[in-house]
């Protein structure tokens, strides 16, 4: 058994003898140890409390490490990303620059289904070998686990290869990865009108080799005006839970058609994006068992208006945060900036942001009893500060990287 003592910790964040999803007032207490330990065993976290509490056995162990001036807190979970993708966006960039909307540019064949042509050109090891950089970038910035999305290949062999890369990564990294098929991103060019003959595709040709092969553990929806309506929704996502499949799903980022309500009917464990949201909206969430999740990177740089986070937290909806990482509209995994953009944007507390990203994002991807928290038997997933005067310098200071070690599964990360 390796052991590591890791001793004289500025601030110790995250602290909890059990975890729960947090709502409402909740989200604001992040318990905190001051002059802190934490003993790690193996993978897991075996111990923590004040220097003065630490047994002078303690101190005896194989591996001693000393975090004097730093804060450690629980590495982001990351509950909503696209990272396998087989090319960049910035042409389309510009032409938002130039006036274009997204809807646009997506009528058009940009968007989705630009990325889809991208992807099914490109080799599973290629996809593979670009999809296994970006993830070790986003460990590098924090993240400990994380859920990715297929939904780039619209076709049965495109989403395949997709959701093959994810399990593949699953296999080979350290990181928690969670998989959802994501075949309802777009309609394709040839069923843009045969919106049925595409939902078939979906639900009698790629869901049966999916369940089949354990490829994924979520089923998802783009539910927006242009691309699946509530009813195409739930008839997609009534099929992926007859597989197994339970929905994390995309609703109300351009306009509020009922998806939050259907969602919280098909028990979802997740709605995402959240943009557009009305006050019966709001209110239905709030007493849902749903996370609502926002993606503030994708209405900064789609240059939206910013997720009501606010009055979520006020209705009592348990609110986590994810980096929406895609080519298209939120080209960056950095959970660190998802942070600061939160507070700054948002009007988040640092705690409540720090919570929405570690503990909450955990419940959204059904890992909230192995991580997002400083609690004996969790995973030790665990993020090493720079020297920082507080908790709330982390968003403060927005553009300074200001990780210093990243360890996952309780070894430090290259």
């Amino acid at each position: 058994m390796s052991s590591i003592l890791i001793k004289n910790i500025k601030q110790l964040c995250g602290t909890r003898t059990e975890s729960h999803l947090l709502r409402g007032k909740e989200l604001a207490e992040l318990p905190c140890i001051e002059n802190a330990y934490l003993i790690v065993e193996d993978d897991e976290i075996a111990g923590y409390g004040h220097m003065e509490e630490l047994e002078p056995n303690g101190m005896h162990r194989k591996s001693v490490f000393d975090a004097s001036g730093q804060t450690i807190l629980p590495a982001w979970c990351d509950s909503h990303t696209h990272l396998v993708f087989a090319g960049s966006r910035e042409n389309e960039f510009v032409d938002k620059l130039k006036g274009l909307t997204y809807a646009e540019i997506n009528a058009r064949g940009g968007g989705i289904l630009n990325s889809a042509r991208k992807l099914n050109a490109t080799s599973e090891d290629e996809l593979f070998s670009l999809a296994w950089k970006r993830l070790e970038q986003v460990s590098r910035l924090g993240t400990g686990a994380i859920e990715i999305k297929s939904g780039y290949g619209l076709t049965l062999e495109g989403e395949l290869k997709m959701l093959r890369v994810i399990k593949k990564l699953k296999e080979r990294s350290k990181l928690e990865i969670r998989a959802t098929f994501l075949g309802a991103h777009a309609y394709p060019a040839e069923y843009r009108e045969n919106h049925q003959g595409y939902i078939d595709l979906l639900v009698n040709e790629m869901l049966p080799v999916i369940a089949r092969e354990k490829l994924a553990d979520y089923i998802d929806v783009f539910c927006e005006k242009g691309f699946f309506s509530v009813r195409e929704m739930q008839a997609i996502c009534k099929a992926g839970i007859s597989y197994g499949l339970n929905p994390k799903l995309h609703v109300n980022q351009m306009n509020s058609i009922g998806g939050i309500q259907e969602g919280i009917s098909l028990n979802a464990i997740s709605l995402d994006h959240l943009e557009t949201m009305t006050g019966e909206d709001i209110d239905a969430l709030g007493r849902s068992a749903s996370i609502g999740t926002l993606l503030p990177t994708a209405a900064f740089f789609l240059r939206m208006d910013f997720q009501p986070a606010r009055m979520l937290i006020d209705s009592g909806c348990a609110t986590a945060l994810a980096s929406d990482y895609n080519p298209g509209s939120s080209p960056s995994g950095n959970m660190n900036f998802v942070v600061a953009l939160s507070c700054i944007q948002m009007k988040m507390l640092p705690e409540e942001a720090v919570n929405a990203a570690t503990l909450n994002g955990a419940y959204a991807m059904q890992l909230g009893d192995k991580l997002g928290s400083i609690t004996i038997g969790k995973k030790a997933n665990l993020i090493f500060t720079k020297p920082i005067p507080s908790l709330a310098y982390l968003p403060y200071s927005f553009g300074t990287n200001l990780i210093d070690k990243v360890m996952i599964g309780g070894e430090f990360i290259s």
